[in-house]
């Protein structure tokens, strides 16, 4: 019997969330960070002082976008990365 493939395209590739600067209220910032992973407040606090920072990885757009609009009104400074679009879709 003959293995068949199946590739599932999506209209949405997945995109990553990244911090690319805290701003001066960092402890607002922490907040939202721990309130966007689910991190403890130390782990949110190195992760939001260590930038750039990947804080989200592979959500969908509105929930990357959501989570930029709640750091920026924070104080930070974040970004919606696209994730490249996988070698085996390419023709």
């Amino acid at each position: 019997m003959a293995d068949e493939y199946f590739t599932l395209v999506c209209d949405d590739l997945p995109h990553d969330v990244v911090l690319t600067d805290p701003g001066a209220r960092v402890l607002d910032v922490t907040q939202v960070v721990r309130r966007l992973t689910g991190l403890s407040l130390w782990r949110s606090k190195v992760l939001a002082s260590q930038v750039p920072a990947m804080i989200l990885d592979g959500v969908p757009q509105e929930d990357a976008e959501a989570a930029v609009a709640a750091l920026c009104d924070a104080g930070a400074q974040a970004e919606v990365r696209q994730q490249p679009e996988p070698d085996f879709l390419k023709p």
